[in-house]
């Protein structure tokens, strides 16, 4: 059967709605295809949302490892989706939720599509805040020894929204930031600003350049998760987490 962009995002629709278990797609020939029935999938889902920006996943190797996946993926974020420190969360809301730690970056101007690839230089000028960061995801219960990378990217990078603390203005050294997550009072991981590829801006030129491929560029405003900094939490309870980051702040989500 011939590989259908529309068919696949349908497909995608459905599953979430029955709440049925995360399962490859494998019609998808290749990345760009998987790219396409996101773009398909979000216009299907958004309804009368608008996108407030995206998320990077799989930028530090801790978290390839645990998804046998080493190469950055993207995703976009609803505005509706995103919430301030000390949201409160319902389990039964998800398949099965996942929280993950990371730095938020947002875009201070416009990124448009161009010839010439973006560099670090180009992103240190057009951040003007950041902030720590919790992304909410939905795994649907993946079986992380089988991950196929087209199929995690064509469920917009299993984005289920972000909490966000007060924004800042970037610090000089933000690859030196270190960052603590505890679950309900106890230090549960750690990690530095340097896990996302380097710097949590390198992420951002990734993205900036994957964009502009496709000849969509970042805008002012536009938040960018930069990608998890310590391995992901999957709470099955009651939970408290927050995540504290030298220079930036804390952020705080719980939920039953």
């Amino acid at each position: 059967m011939a590989f259908d962009i529309e068919s696949e995002a349908l497909s995608l629709v459905r599953s979430h709605e029955a709440r049925e278990r995360y399962r490859r797609l494998d019609g998808l020939p290749d990345l760009a295809a998987a790219y396409q029935v996101q773009r398909a999938f979000v216009r299907r889902i958004i309804g009368d949302d608008k996108v407030a920006g995206y998320k990077i996943g799989l930028t530090s190797h801790r978290m390839q490892a645990m998804c046998g996946i080493s190469h950055p993926l993207s995703g976009v974020v609803f505005a509706k989706r995103v919430k301030p420190s000390g949201a409160t969360l319902r389990i039964a809301d998800y398949v099965r939720l996942g929280v993950e730690f990371e730095i938020c970056a947002r875009m201070g101007r416009d990124l448009p599509p161009r010839s010439s690839p973006y560099g670090r230089a180009d992103i240190d000028g057009a951040v003007d805040a950041v902030c720590a960061a919790v992304e909410v995801v939905d795994d649907r219960h993946a079986d992380y020894a089988k991950l196929d990378m087209r199929t995690l990217v064509a469920d917009n990078s299993w984005n289920a929204g972000v909490v966000l603390s007060r924004f800042v203005p970037p610090p000089a050294s933000l690859e030196t930031v270190e960052a603590v997550v505890y679950q309900d009072g106890v230090e549960v991981g750690r990690g530095v600003g340097a896990d996302a590829l380097g710097h949590p801006f390198e992420p951002v030129v990734w993205l900036a350049n994957h964009l502009a491929a496709d000849g969509v560029g970042l805008k002012k405003g536009d938040l960018v998760m930069t990608g998890s900094i310590v391995r992901t939490c999957f709470p099955e309870q009651a939970f408290s987490y927050r995540f504290d980051v030298s220079q930036l702040g804390s952020v705080e989500v719980s939920g039953a």
